[in-house]
């Protein structure tokens, strides 16, 4: 596991996901998407979309282009390709980050679990 994890972390700490001090740990993330984003959406490889889209995958994906889920025209028009960064400023703060989205979601405001749950998302692939 540890074989797994360290470089997992390094990979964090460079690309400023984590800081020694705060290291994100995607086992926590997993807690906190479970108690937080599976009501809407999926950390599965494939099947259907929920109220929202599917999570796997989304490091580097475009934004707005998952196919089986129906967009916003605002996340279509985003620009955005999901980076590190733009998944934590996104889901710190959905309706500023993208105006007109249809994610009826106020924002996850701890630093600590906002890195664990990316450490969880990069992981997903």
């Amino acid at each position: 596991m540890d074989s797994i994890l360290k470089p997992l972390l390094a990979t964090l700490l460079a690309a400023g996901l984590a800081s020694p001090a705060m290291a994100a740990d995607p086992a926590s993330g997993a807690r906190v998407f479970q108690g937080q984003c599976s009501v809407c959406h999926s950390a599965a490889r494939s099947g259907p979309a929920g109220i929202g889209p599917r999570l796997f995958g989304v490091v580097g994906r475009k934004a707005g282009a998952q196919a089986g889920y129906n967009y916003s025209q605002a996340m279509k028009n985003s620009g955005i390709t999901w980076t590190i960064a733009d998944l934590k400023r996104y889901i710190s703060s959905p309706s500023g980050t993208v105006r007109g989205n249809k994610m009826p979601y106020a924002g996850l405001h701890n630093a600590q679990q906002l890195d664990d749950l990316v450490a969880y998302l990069v992981g997903l692939h």
